[in-house]
């Protein structure tokens, strides 16, 4: 028995509400502001990837007026792109013995359909997750075609956004806080636990001010480990009120500069080893601006599909219920490079080659800070 889209929407909505982990649903990256909507995006196109047109960002060329020269100006270029991006899709089943009820008292078909939801959460949690990851690889890798340093942003100037320049921050590394760490005595933490006040977060502002400079939003998410965040409540830096957005709220530090999301993003990447990272870096946070990761959701012919096998169990039957969903999970500012001839992974989203930097580094969103 096929369920239309229409039914499959209503079911959604009403399922969404009953998930039996209804508290952790509503704490993961997909729930946040850092996923929008984008409508260049048009996910219809008959492939497993599709392209959208972006402007690049301007480069004028701002004349000087003359009353005595009769040459013409220099006009300025308005020029386009594309980016490629990547669909993906996901299926979850499960089974129902029809006759099981009778023994457990379970509504095994209630269960099923409320655990729909955070599965489905979990799963596009995951691969933002990877996709954020992913977006460090390549930006890691970056850093070894020609960046100064380790590769990665390490002062203020403006040739710290030449192209061949990873945009990330080594805490450790030689540049923004001095000589490089070369062993556990002198391994720098994001939060300075030695100094006072707010001056604990110095090796964080300076970090977002190398990225950013004079372009830096007002607000942004911090997503970091659950062992960062201890940090930051034993240093005093958590503000006493949280932040509405949407149906969350968003603990935060500095008067709401940064909303705290926890998850597990200090596992090490992989990209360490091609030698751009100092080896006292051990742990990645994730410094992202509203918006950075466009999300779209495929639209499926068949989303909920329900088969009955009244035979099996000896005639007491079974219920099979498979539901699937797809999207596009795309960071902004750069291009898909990984494998166009299937659905992605999240393994896929995670490997630095699938992703390629299309725009300027001061217009990313995404500012991976590799510390202690």
């Amino acid at each position: 028995m096929a369920i239309t889209n229409t039914d499959f929407q209503n079911i959604a909505l009403a399922i969404s509400a009953y998930s039996d982990e209804a508290y952790t649903n509503a704490k993961k990256l997909n729930g946040t502001g850092i996923v929008a909507a984008d409508q260049k995006i048009d996910a219809s196109g008959e492939n497993f990837y599709g392209q959208f047109r972006w402007y690049k960002p301007l480069s004028a060329t701002v004349n000087v007026a003359s009353l005595s020269n009769a040459a013409n100006g220099t006009y300025t270029t308005i020029a386009t792109d594309y980016a490629n991006f990547i669909k993906t899709l996901r299926t979850f089943g499960a089974e129902q013995v029809n006759m099981q009820e009778v023994v457990s008292r379970q509504d095994g078909l209630a269960k099923i359909a409320r655990d729909f939801a955070e599965v489905r959460a979990q799963d596009e949690h995951d691969a933002l997750l990877s996709v954020l990851k992913g977006v460090a690889h390549s930006e890691v890798a970056l850093g070894d075609l020609g960046g100064t340093g380790n590769g990665g942003l390490i002062d203020f100037d403006t040739d710290t956004d030449a192209a061949a320049t990873g945009f990330f921050v080594d805490v450790n590394a030689l540049g923004l806080h001095g000589a490089a760490a070369t062993g556990a005595g002198d391994a720098r933490k994001l939060f300075d636990s030695t100094a006072m006040g707010a001056a604990r977060g110095e090796r964080l502002f300076r970090s977002i001010g190398a990225a950013f400079k004079d372009y830096e939003p007002d607000f942004m998410y911090l997503v970091t480990s659950p062992e960062v965040m201890a940090e930051m409540r034993a240093a005093n830096l958590v503000d006493d009120t949280m932040v509405t957005d949407g149906n969350l709220e968003f603990s935060t530090i500095f008067g709401g500069k940064f909303r705290l999301v926890m998850t597990r993003a200090n596992q090490m990447i992989a990209g360490a080893a091609v030698g751009d990272l100092n080896a006292q870096s051990t742990k990645a946070t994730f410094i992202i601006k509203p918006g950075s990761v466009a999300a779209q959701s495929l639209g499926l012919p068949t989303p909920v599909e329900v088969d009955r096998s009244a035979a099996s169990y000896t005639g007491g039957g079974s219920t099979n219920v498979w539901y699937r969903w797809g999207y596009v999970m795309h960071p902004m500012g750069y291009d898909w490079a990984g494998a166009t001839t299937a659905f992605a992974t999240n393994a896929n989203f995670i490997s630095g080659a699938s992703w390629v930097r299309k725009m300027d580094s001061l217009n990313l969103g995404i500012l991976p800070i590799f510390h202690a």
